[in-house]
């Protein structure tokens, strides 16, 4: 049941009646913006993709998908026919998108951690086609190679370019130096058709040494991808280790550095070159110190805040809010944090012009935030 939040500082009693840990509205360069609840009960809810008929598809990271009905009331549907994943640290279900011509094959996309042998995982992609509530005919598409044990490091985010091409993000697996290598899709952006098999200009195709799925690499744990809705780039950010998270638009065949190169420090305080001294490395375009952790991502096109509007919204873990940015062109020329007193794991624009993020922790939930209008 959705329940309008709506604040007045001098109105003790609203807050006692609060979901705990939620706020009831904060204020933003566009005004008082509210903060409505929309939907409770979700596990380490992590990626958001909205059906056609307002309703919307959320993945929990311990393996399931759910369906959250903004007009219903009480726990969302839980959709069938999803893969196993590997739900242990950073592992699980991950991402969810809708094929771009969704109306007319049903095609739902979903990322997530997949168990190997002997306890090890590998991220990938597959789809099914959303029929009855279930997905049917789940198919794997894509599984990074290699599988290896350990918890963190999955990536992964889901954007489908210009020409309808399918961009699956990784992580480095914690494994650091393979992200400088092509011989592996650890730490890299990989590109394929939407049935998985390979473009054939894609920059490494013709490299033996290389996997032919790798569209940019030097990356380290990439949770936000997106591509711009006027220019068609894409654009990514990652976390740094000790600092040095990472804003990039992202080139075909480029490496962008990590670990050779980083803003941030390793977890035992050693320096890490930065970027300036490998000017044969693409430097980020912003980057963050102390971090922001991000996670998720949209490029805000609504008239609901027209202040908003052109802006790249980036879910923030450290943060706890959203952090949007004013752009111009290629630039980043303003930034202000959304205070939301919770990690916040993915960010979208909803149909109706709202911007809807996911709250990542176990009693996690579904968050709407909308203008306050005064009283």
């Amino acid at each position: 049941m959705i329940r309008a939040l709506v604040f007045t500082a001098f109105v003790a009693a609203a807050a006692c009646a609060q979901p705990p840990g939620q706020i009831e509205s904060m204020m933003s360069e566009a005004g008082a913006v509210s903060v409505v609840e929309v939907q409770d009960d979700l596990d380490h809810p992590w990626g958001i993709a909205f059906l056609p008929d307002g309703r919307m598809l959320v993945t929990e990271r311990p393996g399931r998908l759910r369906i959250v009905d903004l007009e219903g009331d009480g726990p969302p549907a839980t959709v069938a026919g999803t893969p196993t994943v590997y739900a242990q640290g950073q592992g699980g279900m991950l991402d969810v998108a809708l094929d771009p011509d969704f109306e007319s094959n049903r095609f739902v996309y979903l990322t997530y951690a997949a168990p190997g042998p002997e306890g090890s995982a590998a991220t990938a992609v597959g789809r099914g086609r959303f029929e009855g509530d279930s997905l049917a005919g789940f198919e794997r598409l894509w599984i990074m190679e290699p599988f290896l044990t350990g918890p963190n490091h999955f990536g992964s985010r889901i954007a489908f370019g210009p020409d309808g091409h399918l961009f699956v993000s990784t992580g480095e697996r914690f494994q650091f130096e393979p992200a400088q290598e092509l011989d592996s899709h650890l730490g890299a952006i990989i590109r394929i058709h939407r049935d998985g098999s390979v473009p054939g200009d894609n920059p490494f195709v013709n490299d033996p040494d290389a996997q032919p799925e790798i569209w940019s690499y030097g990356h380290r744990n990439i949770q936000s991808l997106g591509v711009h809705p006027a220019t068609g780039t894409l654009w990514e950010a990652e976390f740094g280790p000790l600092g040095g998270d990472e804003l990039n638009i992202v080139r075909p065949g480029v490496n962008y550095g990590w670990p050779t190169v980083s803003w941030g420090s390793n977890y035992d305080n050693s320096p890490i070159p930065d970027p300036p001294t490998r000017p044969d490395l693409e430097d980020a375009i912003r980057h963050w110190t102390p971090v922001i952790s991000p996670s998720g991502m949209t490029f805000y096109t609504g008239d609901t805040f027209p202040e908003w509007r052109g802006s790249l919204m980036l879910g923030s873990l450290t943060k706890q809010g959203v952090v949007r940015l004013a752009l111009e062109g290629d630039e980043v020329v303003g930034e202000e944090t959304l205070s939301l007193g919770a990690r916040i794991r993915d960010v979208e624009q909803g149909p109706d012009g709202m911007v809807y993020v996911l709250v990542d922790r176990t009693d996690g939930a579904v968050w709407r935030l909308e203008p306050l209008e005064a009283e």
